[in-house]
């Protein structure tokens, strides 16, 4: 693993490359979704959090037998989407999940940053150059 790992207080919606020390607090039943390029999945979503707080992990396909609820796992080259407009931690192709020897006793679960709606940030260039705002209106 490379760099410092990143608390989850800290994951912002623009989040790439992140390294997440996280205990598994709860796991769903998986859920089959077709693609956007009609390519049927299975995601589970899993709740996993450290003393700073809790994020929601979208898990695809075999990745949901890496997690068990009640472990401590790494998340390594993690980053953040958001699925309407909710953060969601996932791990793609360049990153990986393990179990980790290192513990995470506490979480805080009071604050989840998967509960606060963010703003799909489209391309700025619009906004600045006569595109439309996110009130809708034409700038002039």
């Amino acid at each position: 693993m490379e760099g410092e790992i990143t608390k989850i207080k800290d994951l912002k919606p623009d989040t790439k490359r992140v390294n997440v020390l996280a205990k598994v607090v709860s796991k769903s039943e998986p859920k089959e979704i077709t693609t956007r390029y009609g390519e049927i999945k299975h995601v589970t979503e899993a709740i996993v959090g450290d003393d700073t707080g809790v994020v929601t992990m979208s898990l695809w396909d075999e990745q949901a037998d890496l997690v068990e609820e009640g472990e401590t796992i790494l998340v390594d080259n993690g980053y953040i989407s958001l699925v309407r407009g909710h953060m969601r931690l996932n791990v793609g192709k360049y990153g990986n999940i393990q179990k980790s020897e290192e513990n995470v006793d506490e979480v805080n679960e009071e604050l989840d940053m998967s509960a606060q709606e963010h703003e799909r940030r489209y391309n700025s260039y619009n906004n600045r150059y006569g595109g439309r705002s996110k009130y809708g209106s034409r700038r002039y």
